[in-house]
């Protein structure tokens, strides 16, 4: 764990609470440490200054007595100092270094080390003064101090020339070093009123950093108090309690982040309302949905119906007038004759004639019915998707009974290779009509008269899981589809066609209903040569309605929730 994991582990509190301590305690050990050795350096100034001023007294005081040697009056002198606690040893010394008063003891051998320092009254370096530390410890200040005497110089030259005229000329002195004051003061108790002044102030320092701890303890948990109510509030609603509001009634940014925070969970609890309500009706929506979308898809079916009923209105209208026209004229005929010859005397000829006519009639009347109940079927609009065995061909052909006429107008050939024994498939016939019908008029559109649309079955036998299908091919000799239009056949609206001529809606509704009896569409062209769409249907049965639902809802639940 690196040292910035470290940190970044710690809680909040500890993480106000020690830097601001350090940054305190190091403050106070800066502060107090340059406060007490400012006043330990106040304390030795005094002392030497002190010990200066009273060596300097010696030193103009021990002038007689180091010149007539009265050791009387020296030790008068060391009387005096002894009045002073701090004094341990004092001495003066004559010229040659002989001693000639002192008072106390001082072993020289027993010291460790000395340390020289400069006052305001040293202005000899052969006589300085030094800070003085035994072998036991003890630290004391050294001073040494010269005993000089004035002493008038006379010149022999000036006298003989200038005695008795001008006394300024006969007059000259010098400053003569006759001795040397030496005390030696001891520090004891100024480092004892060091070590006073150092306790007093770690005293002083300890409480003053016990106080602001407290205060900072205080001012933290004050301040960490409300983030620790917002952590828990966390907590709570992380575990799914919405119910949970914060109550912290302050003015600062942390009472507007309560706020906030309040009317956070308050949308929250609003959104997972009305997702709960969401998902307990939603079954239910899922079921009017798919209503609706069925109902949309059987009324796009219709329209396509009608709109390529629309397109074979002409052809159906003329192929039922031929068959009509004939039932017509064989029914006035049979009738002139049935009124000129009665029953009894007709030739056998005659009844034979009246048999064919009567025969004609029947059958262009039941070609008249097939054409429109086929119409009929085809522009029925079912309530509901029945699946049954269907027979492709038989499809096939009643669709090209639709179109024949409306081929022959547009001179266009209609060819059919089905082959036999073609297997039936599960479907709709109705549907698979309406598919089959859209592909020919197509078809039937990008062609130029004196071409030929060819409709052709196969069957592709079963092999391992796949379980064979029925294959329809339409192939036409038309203009073809263009590459970039090749994506967007299948997409509703989308046509190329003339206005009047299509809806765009043929292909996509015949896409839709192939995919739903489980096959496909399959699409070949060439531009300026033809096109060949291959319905494919598999033989075995497609999802029946409660797998649809089934999977209709789980994908519009994954799509919802995506």
């Amino acid at each position: 764990m690196t040292f910035r994991q470290f940190i970044l582990g710690l809680r909040l509190r500890t993480k106000v609470i020690v830097p601001v301590l350090i940054m305190l305690v190091l403050s106070s050990f800066a502060t107090g440490t340059y406060l007490i050795k400012r006043q330990a350096d106040g304390i030795r100034r005094e002392l030497e200054t002190a010990g200066e001023t009273m060596i300097r007294m010696m030193a103009v005081n021990a002038e007689t007595g180091v010149i007539l040697e009265s050791q009387n009056d020296l030790d008068d002198l060391f009387t005096i100092i002894q009045r002073f606690n701090v004094v341990k040893f004092g001495a003066i010394y004559s010229a040659d270094k002989r001693v000639l008063s002192q008072t106390g003891t001082w072993a020289v051998d027993s010291v460790v080390s000395k340390k020289p320092f400069k006052t305001a009254f040293t202005d000899d370096p052969q006589h300085q003064d030094f800070y003085v530390t035994l072998y036991s410890g003890q630290q004391f200040i050294e001073l040494n101090y010269p005993i000089t005497t004035r002493k008038q110089k006379l010149d022999r030259e000036l006298l003989g020339m200038t005695g008795g005229l001008d006394q300024a000329f006969n007059h000259s002195f010098e400053i003569e070093e006759i001795g040397t004051v030496k005390l030696v003061l001891s520090l004891e108790n100024v480092n004892k009123a060091i070590s006073e002044a150092q306790k007093t102030a770690l005293i002083v320092t300890s409480g003053i950093l016990l106080i602001a701890i407290l205060v900072i303890a205080y001012v933290v948990g004050f301040v960490i108090r409300p983030v620790k109510i917002l952590v828990n509030a966390t907590d709570k609603i992380s575990r799914g309690d919405l119910t949970y509001n914060v109550d912290i009634d302050i003015g600062d940014e942390i009472g507007h982040l309560a706020k906030t925070f309040n009317k956070m969970v308050d949308s929250l609890r609003q959104s997972r309302n009305e997702i709960e309500e969401y998902n307990r009706t939603l079954e239910q929506k899922i079921v009017q949905r798919t209503m609706e979308l069925e109902e949309a898809q059987a009324q796009l079916l219709q329209s396509e119906k009608m709109s390529a009923i629309g397109q074979l209105a002409a052809g159906v209208a003329h192929e039922l007038n031929n068959p009509l026209g004939g039932i017509l004229g064989y029914a006035q005929i049979a009738l002139e004759k049935i009124k000129k010859v009665d029953a009894a005397s007709a030739a056998k000829g005659e009844l034979t004639n009246y048999e064919r006519y009567l025969t004609e009639i029947e059958k262009q009347a039941r070609r008249c019915k097939n054409i429109v109940q086929n119409l009929l079927r085809f522009s029925r609009l079912p309530r509901r998707v029945e699946f049954e065995l269907v027979d492709v061909n038989r499809v096939i052909t009643d669709t090209a009974t639709f179109v024949e006429h409306q081929m022959h107008m547009n001179q266009i050939d209609l060819k059919l290779e089905l082959i036999s024994k073609l297997p039936p498939v599960s479907g709709n016939a109705g549907q698979l009509q309406q598919v089959f019908t859209n592909l020919i008029i197509n078809a039937m559109h990008a062609s130029s008269p004196g071409s030929e649309i060819l409709i052709r079955t196969q069957s592709s036998p079963a092999l391992g899981e796949f379980g064979g299908a029925v294959e329809v091919q339409f192939i036409d000799q038309g203009c073809g589809i263009p590459k970039e239009n090749m994506k967007k056949i299948f997409e509703p609206f989308f046509t190329t066609k003339e206005l009047g001529k299509g809806t765009g809606l043929g292909l996509s509704v015949s896409y839709g209903i192939i995919r739903d009896h489980g096959g496909e569409i399959r699409v070949m062209s060439t531009v300026g040569k033809g096109s060949i769409f291959t319905v494919v249907i598999p033989l075995q049965k497609p999802l029946d309605e409660a797998d649809k639902l089934s999977k209709e809802s789980t994908t519009s639940l994954s799509e919802h929730f995506d």
